[in-house]
């Protein structure tokens, strides 16, 4: 039997998420309280500005004074969906300490406080649900967080940021340098006007300390997250990994040491097969490549971001925590057990591929394998040409086996030393071999 009383939802935020999600509230009202065993009813909207029209909301429901609304104690769900770290935690805290449970889209907050917010929701017996804050409308937090929650989890690969897959998409298929691939994306609306969170890696990484402290239940802060953007990600980069049969994406890779006592997080760009099922991700998409122990290998693939996509997670988000409301109840709060340490980047095993403008004259290949060998890293494949503008000048590329990445950097730094060694062209990580 359907309860008659309404659930009161708090919305906090009508930006593109917000407002997408507002809309779904009103034209699915019916579904939604099917699904749910009760009607959900939108009580009240905090924005920044009451001079902005917003079509579809009752004029009656917006407000500026967020604080107040979450306060109200008739409100049974807050949706966060305005971002950044203040007002949004004590929003979120204040809405636990007066009877709310919580759904936010907050990656920036949740990679960084996310244990807080956690503590605070076990405290006052609410829910903090966040599907929309690591892939859109991918459903990847709840099957980590619940369908896999009797596996263990080794690793977790994956193309998280819509707007740099779309630049490096562009860059390979079009053959356009960096510059050219951004002025596209924003002129498409995939990078805003600012896109340093997209391209620096940011954004990447805090979802990146999402996934691994619920893939190794153990707490991972962004600041622990190894980064690196694509800004410095060339034309020739690109070329090189084509005549590699490979391809460059901006990777979030998050993984349990072999020996299982640490754990790493990074993002950085890397070359990969064509082969590897995350090559074939193009545009503006997203995809997580999940590596389970009894599971096996399982790839979740879809549109990472936008006002749809994110709001379809945030809704079914505010489904799952209106029924655990009904049956007075709690979803699963944080696990972090483990307490696993995260090992710095230099400690993680990779492989490189380092583009050298050599002296084009007996050996120097040599002296270049010499370094390699000193710094105890073996190299895979070695290619030789010649500059056709001649100059006395040709291009070595190595691709090394794998090894610690400060044994690698290393090797760069010793490579940068030899006067036969005219510049380092590029350095790129080798992934999903």
């Amino acid at each position: 039997m359907m309860r008659t009383r309404p659930l009161k939802v708090a919305l906090l935020g009508c930006g593109v998420v917000g407002s997408e999600v507002a809309r779904i509230m009103t034209t699915h009202a019916d579904d939604l309280a099917a699904r749910i065993g009760a009607p959900v009813e939108l009580a009240g909207v905090a924005v920044r500005r009451l001079s902005k029209v917003r079509e579809g909301i009752d004029p009656a429901l917006i407000t500026t004074d967020a604080t107040a609304l979450v306060k109200r104690g008739d409100i049974d769900v807050v949706i966060e969906v305005i971002g950044g770290i203040e007002p949004a935690r004590t929003l979120i805290t204040t809405a636990f300490e007066h009877g709310a449970s919580v759904v936010s889209a907050n990656k920036a907050l949740l990679a960084e406080d996310g244990a807080v917010l956690h503590a605070a929701a076990e405290q006052y017996g609410r829910d903090l649900y966040y599907e929309a804050a690591v892939a859109g409308a991918i459903p990847l937090v709840r099957p980590l967080r619940e369908s896999l929650a009797g596996d263990k989890v080794n690793r977790v690969l994956g193309i998280v940021n819509g707007t740099t897959n779309f630049i490096l998409d562009k860059m390979d298929t079009s053959g356009a340098g960096y510059s050219e691939a951004l002025d596209e994306a924003t002129a498409l609306g995939y990078a805003e006007a600012d896109p340093t969170a997209d391209v620096e890696g940011f954004d990447a990484a805090a979802k990146a300390a999402i996934l691994a402290g619920i893939a190794f239940h153990t707490r991972v802060k962004i600041g622990e997250v190894h980064r690196e953007g694509i800004t410095e990600v060339t034309a020739a980069d690109i070329a090189s990994a084509r005549r590699m049969g490979c391809t460059v994406k901006l990777l979030a890779i998050c993984e349990r040491a072999a020996d299982g006592r640490s754990v790493t997080a990074r993002v950085h760009p890397a070359m990969i097969p064509l082969s590897h099922p995350l090559a074939s991700v193009r545009e503006a998409y997203n995809a997580v490549f999940v590596e389970a122990e009894a599971a096996g290998q399982l790839m979740f693939y879809g549109p990472g971001a936008g006002g749809s996509p994110t709001a379809s997670a945030v809704l079914g988000d505010l489904v799952a925590v209106c029924r655990n409301k009904l049956g007075e109840a709690t979803g699963p709060g944080e696990s972090a057990y483990t307490r696993l340490p995260v090992s710095p980047m230099g400690e993680v095993v990779t492989r490189y591929h380092i583009s050298l403008d050599v002296a084009d004259k007996p050996g120097v290949l040599a002296q270049v394998a010499t370094v390699f060998a000193e710094q105890g890293v073996s190299i895979d494949t070695v290619r030789q040409q010649g500059r056709q503008d001649g100059g006395g000048e040709a291009s070595l590329v190595v691709v090394t086996h794998r090894a610690p990445d400060a044994a690698l950097s290393a090797t760069v730094e010793a490579l940068r030393k030899l006067d036969t060694v005219r510049g380092v062209a590029s350095i790129m990580r080798v992934e999903g071999e």
